[in-house]
């Protein structure tokens, strides 16, 4: 039994998933969807895709169950664009930066299915992260091989996060910072993957000063099939904040 998902956004799927053989979530595809799917199921296609958002166990775990939809402003409803009514809400926004994968990753909470995740019919072997250079001066490239390990062609989705100091501000574990689809491989095939990291890829805003700030220190980059299936990471230093942009606070 395999599930096919048309759907526009994330559902529960924890309780149920188990009880069936495989699940393909192929959104919805338009006309062209049922021919898509057809490959997909008979192997004339290998899926290649990956998750753009984390699938909760639980509503709970989201980052907004707390504050969500928020306090009632009256108990009378009003009337929305002329066509029905509403109880009037005010929702505060308490997430801070810790939004979708951020939220799970910090506060270690499990999910069904993290974000960058996705199956394929074959395998990938992930080398080594290597990085242009051990200090950050501008710019930073970052490179990896990757090798199909398996027995089909297929495509693989690599993924660079990046785990920032915290010496001020609130940081999240680890944030994407790049990602780069190989072509198609044959099994044995490999392909050398690069990524170049900019300053404002560094940085963070700081509300005090009204600027997207770089802080000093030792940063860490983590590489691979998804947000919690690392393979190889590799540490840069930072010697000096940069102030990236000054932002028209008096505006």
């Amino acid at each position: 039994v395999v599930m096919v998902l048309n759907i526009g956004n994330v559902v529960e799927m924890a309780t149920w998933r188990d009880q069936v053989d495989a699940i393909l979530l192929p959104w919805q595809g338009g006309q062209e969807a049922g021919n898509a799917v057809g490959d997909l199921l008979t192997g004339a296609v290998n899926p290649s895709g990956k998750l753009p958002m984390t699938f909760p166990v639980d509503y709970q775990d989201t980052p907004t169950a707390a504050n969500f939809p928020g306090a009632r402003l009256s108990e009378t409803p009003i009337k929305v664009m002329g066509l029905f009514d509403a109880i009037p809400m005010r929702v505060e926004y308490q997430e801070g930066v810790y939004v979708g994968y951020r939220h799970y990753d910090a506060f270690e909470v499990a999910p069904a299915y993290e974000f960058g995740y996705g199956m394929s019919y074959t395998s990938f072997a992930y080398g080594d992260l290597q990085l242009g250079a051990a200090k950050f001066d501008g710019s930073l490239t970052a490179s990896v091989t990757i090798t199909n390990s398996g027995k089909v062609p297929g495509k693989e989705v690599a993924q660079l996060y990046l785990a920032a100091p915290a010496a001020s501000l609130k940081k999240p574990v680890r944030e994407l910072r790049g990602f780069a689809k190989t072509r198609l491989l044959a099994p044995g095939d490999s392909q050398t993957l690069e990524f170049v990291l900019q300053p404002r890829d560094l940085a963070s805003f700081d509300e005090r000063r009204s600027a997207w700030v770089a802080e000093a220190g030792a940063y860490t980059l983590s590489l691979g099939a998804s947000s919690r299936d690392l393979r190889s990471s590799a540490q840069f230093t930072l010697e000096q904040e940069l102030l990236v942009e000054k932002t028209l606070a008096e505006l």
